[in-house]
């Protein structure tokens, strides 16, 4: 389980407090430095909302972006990933509002 996270977003320091006062386990994964991981971004292109699109440099038409297009942008961009994330079982959970993480993994 991971989390995509950016410290300095009030969202994403609510699911890490979320989480962790929930007692799961999961990694933390600062994407500002360490950028997406490869094996995510399947994933995360088929969330909806997933692309930030004032933090999008350039002029392009995200909603004309199929899955590569946005698997390319989010590995070029990673500034563009909206936040907070989870990667839970091959699916990711937008955490907005970040209490959607908890509702997905209770249901789990």
């Amino acid at each position: 389980m991971r989390l995509y996270h950016n410290p300095r977003c009030s969202k994403s320091r609510q699911a890490v407090a979320l989480l962790t006062e929930a007692g799961y386990d999961f990694e933390i994964r600062l994407y500002l430095n360490d950028g997406i991981a490869q094996e995510d971004l399947e994933i995360l292109a088929s969330v909806e909302r997933i692309i930030r699109l004032n933090d999008v440099i350039g002029e392009m038409d995200v909603s004309m972006l199929d899955s590569n297009g946005i698997q390319a942008l989010l590995s070029d961009q990673p500034k563009a990933l909206e936040r907070p994330v989870l990667i839970h079982n091959g699916q990711g959970i937008l955490g907005r509002p970040p209490e959607m993480i908890l509702k997905h993994l209770e249901n789990q």
